[in-house]
C-alpha cells in the first residue's frame, strides 16, 4: 500500500476530527502511517486503508466489540492496550466523531482541555 493510498483514506477521519475543532489536535504520522495526535500525545492511526485504531479504555473494548461487532474489533496485538480497531467503511460519521472526542479528552493535557472549556 502507497502513502498516497493510506493518504486518501485518512481524508475522511481528519475531516471528522476537523470539525470537533478540538484544541492542539494535530495530524501527525505513527508507525509509517497517518495519525491523529493532541499535541504530542498519540490518539489514533490508520492501520490500513480500511481500519482506523483509536485510544479506548480497556473496560470498554469488550462492550463495543459486542454491542457493535460490525464496526468494533481488535486483533491479538492490541489485546490489553487501550485501543480498538474500527472498521472505517462502517462507522458513521458521528460515531467516529464521538470516538475521536473520546480519545481526545483522554489523552490531551488539563491546560488543552481548559482551553476547550475556555471556549
Amino acid at each position: 500500500m502507497t502513502a498516497d493510498a493510506l493518504d486518501d483514506s485518512f481524508e475522511r477521519v481528519w475531516a471528522v476530527a476537523n470539525m470537533l475543532h478540538l484544541p492542539e489536535l494535530v495530524r501527525s504520522t505513527t508507525h509509517g502511517t497517518p495519525s491523529l495526535k493532541v499535541k504530542t500525545a498519540f490518539i489514533g492511526r490508520l492501520k490500513d486503508k480500511d481500519t482506523f485504531a483509536i485510544h479506548c479504555p480497556l473496560e470498554e473494548k469488550p462492550l463495543l466489540m459486542e454491542s457493535v461487532p460490525n464496526i468494533y474489533f481488535e486483533t491479538d496485538h492490541y489485546k490489553g492496550w487501550p485501543y480498538i480497531l474500527m472498521h472505517l467503511d462502517a462507522v458513521s460519521d458521528a460515531e467516529l466523531a464521538h470516538r475521536i472526542k473520546l480519545a481526545w479528552h483522554a489523552k490531551a493535557p488539563a491546560k488543552v482541555k481548559k482551553a476547550l472549556a475556555a471556549g
